[in-house]
């Protein structure tokens, strides 16, 4: 019996030893404080054909779908341009900015390329590659009641994203601001239409965008906190596709392609409000 009983036991360490030992579909797994990373190597991707780009669907003109179907905006333009670069087709998948993170420690996508500002947090628990554009926070408001400084919102409802820059700063700075938050950027535009708050804070990029598009509401602030950096995210660890994308903003920069990609997505939009070379940074060099 007690012979027996051992050779059950060798027998069950073999196969919890097999099981930690085998294979994870191709992937790599890397644990951290933050958790786990799964996540496909550079081979990897290019074995499968197609590169899974996280990016957001409801966010004209930076990551949208239009009438058609077909995914549009400065992000996507980018990251088509990744994409064939690396020889395999985009593949897109819709994420909304508390998503951005998850999709990519889980391995649901293989890059975020979702406005996502480089913040000390974040860099915690993604790596971000070189900058491809600048970026300070705005507030957008109805030009009836234009809100033209943060402090005039103490009180107030703003409205926000959850998991954006926009939520950390006014919950670091302004506590006596009522935060009304949302998951979607459609959600917390339509808020404002509605009028279940007084304001709207998000990238100045993206409130100047949409002033410009819906009649009766103006930026009163341009341009609050500091001004930080736009770039795309993969998960941590994963050095290989990181080092890959560096080198491929740095190539493209020299053909000046995100004045290009502007000039395609949003000089459209902004027209001559805004000055280009205040938002591109081309080759990951911040002047």
């Amino acid at each position: 019996m007690k012979k027996l009983f051992k050779i059950v036991l060798a027998s069950l360490a073999v196969a919890i030893l097999a099981a930690g030992c085998g294979s994870n579909g191709g992937s790599n797994e890397q644990n951290n404080e933050g958790g786990s990373n799964i996540y496909r190597s550079l081979e990897d991707i290019k074995k499968s054909g197609s590169i899974k780009i996280g990016v957001f669907s409801d966010k004209n003109p930076f990551g949208y779908i239009d009438e058609t179907g077909a995914y549009k905006g400065y992000d996507v333009t980018f990251a088509d341009r990744l994409a064939k670069d690396l020889g395999v087709e985009a593949e897109y998948v819709s994420t909304e900015p508390a998503n951005r993170v998850e999709y990519l420690k889980s391995g649901k996508v293989d890059l975020i390329l979702a406005n996502f500002t480089v913040t000390e947090e974040r860099k915690e628990a993604v790596d971000f590659a070189l900058p491809y554009m600048k970026v300070s926070l705005g507030i957008v408001s109805p030009d009836n009641a234009l809100i033209t400084s943060p402090e005039q919102l103490n009180g107030k409802k703003l409205i926000v994203a959850k998991g954006t820059t926009a939520e950390t700063y006014f919950t670091q700075n302004y506590p006596e601001v009522e935060l009304v938050k949302f998951d979607q950027y459609t959600e917390t535009f339509n808020a404002l239409i509605d009028g279940r708050g007084d304001a709207l804070s998000t990238d100045n990029t993206e409130v100047l965008a949409w002033a410009l598009q819906n009649d009766g509401f103006s930026v009163g602030v341009d341009s609050l906190g500091e001004i930080d950096t736009i770039a795309p995210a993969v998960a941590k660890g994963n050095q290989e596709l990181l080092d890959w994308i560096n080198k491929e903003i740095k190539k493209i920069g020299e053909e000046q392609f995100f004045h290009k990609n502007y000039e395609e997505n949003l000089a459209p939009v902004y027209g001559d409000t805004v000055s280009p070379d205040s938002i591109v940074v081309e080759s990951g060099i911040v002047e």
